[in-house]
């Protein structure tokens, strides 16, 4: 099982901005921001933990370089917040990369919406319930 992530991003407050906006339908929201004021070893300047409730479980932080493009699935807990998800991601600046609906190719419920977002990562929201 995987406790948490992180993307790193050449622009640490557009990033966290998106995914503030692009997550809110799926009930994340922000739980931690830490500095390296309050951390001496962090080995970036800042970085900031989203997630449901007050464990953070997606973290965002910034990088001097290209970030290379990943894929990262959240789990919706309806057909509607994925819905509410890419509307969200899409009004946020995100870019369609395939808009709601069921995948049957992966399995019969898989309904699924994906964005690139501004860093051109491929952002999935999915709900594996029926309909």
């Amino acid at each position: 099982m995987i406790d948490h992530i992180s993307l790193n991003t050449p622009d640490y407050e557009r990033a966290k901005a998106f995914f503030l906006a692009a997550l809110a339908p799926i009930d994340y929201g922000l739980v931690m921001e830490i500095t390296r004021a309050q951390v001496p070893t962090l080995p970036v300047e800042v970085c900031c933990g989203l997630g449901v409730g007050a464990k953070p479980d997606f973290w965002l932080s910034p990088t001097d370089g290209a970030p290379v493009p990943q894929h990262i699935a959240f789990t919706a807990s309806s057909r509607a917040a994925v819905d509410a998800f890419y509307a969200a991601a899409i009004a946020a600046g995100g870019k369609d990369n395939g808009g709601p609906g069921v995948r049957p190719h992966y399995h019969e419920h898989y309904y699924g919406a994906f964005v690139f977002d501004p860093d051109g990562n491929n952002i999935e929201a999915v709900c594996h319930a029926p309909a």
